[in-house]
């Protein structure tokens, strides 16, 4: 009995760590405020023990931290913070696309599968639906990563987006503009799976610098 509760409550503090990572990044979860486990346990209908679990891993991570008696402070991310994300990203995840744009066979066996979840997050920005809208963007970034079967690079890459701070998203879903974020998606899928290494350059570094610009906020 006792492995199997375990094997629950870790489940449920996985997934309210996510949760509260999408809101970190989508600017929910806003710099500066306190939030409370007790609060946010309420709000996503479970106990105490994994959101607080899950804030304390936000807490080794960098992303948060405990004020005693009071809850969990979202830290503010600085522009120079943001510039360095920004770099690492570029460098990381620029070169490792080209190198995709140059796996036609295996980009093409998992092109129906990329295409549903571009399409889905364009579903999602119609929709105004922030937080599924990043849910798609991470699977869509994350799991053309994962082809190039190196977990250290999509270990890393995953870490510097829950880092990031897209406040901007907001914005733009009420101005149109995450739709036109969402759509930058398929085009990239399209460049790779017909091998233009040239496009797919140019189309992952206008998406990426949405992160120091409209994105941001």
């Amino acid at each position: 009995m006792e492995p199997e509760l375990q094997l629950r409550q870790t489940n449920l503090r996985d997934q309210a760590l996510s949760i509260l990572k999408l809101r970190l990044v989508s600017g929910d979860l806003v710099p500066g405020q306190i939030y409370s486990a007790s609060a946010l346990a309420e709000e996503l209908g479970v106990s105490n023990s994994p959101v607080r679990e899950a804030m304390l891993t936000l807490v080794n991570q960098g992303l948060m931290e405990a004020v005693r008696n009071r809850g969990f402070r979202v830290l503010p991310l600085s522009d120079k913070e943001r510039q360095n994300i920004y770099q690492l990203r570029m460098l990381l995840e620029i070169p490792s696309m080209v190198k995709l744009a140059g796996m036609q066979e295996k980009m093409q066996a998992n092109q129906a599968q990329f295409a549903r979840i571009a399409a889905d997050m364009v579903k999602f920005a119609h929709e105004g639906d922030i937080v599924n809208y990043l849910e798609m963007d991470r699977q869509f970034h994350l799991g053309l990563l994962a082809i190039l079967e190196n977990d250290q690079l999509v270990s890393i890459v995953e870490n510097l987006r829950d880092q990031s701070r897209q406040f901007g998203l907001k914005t733009l879903r009420e101005t149109g503009g995450l739709i036109k974020s969402a759509e930058e998606h398929q085009p990239i899928l399209d460049a790779m799976v017909n091998g233009d290494v040239a496009l797919t350059e140019r189309l992952m570094t206008n998406h990426l610098n949405h992160l120091v610009g409209d994105w941001a906020g």
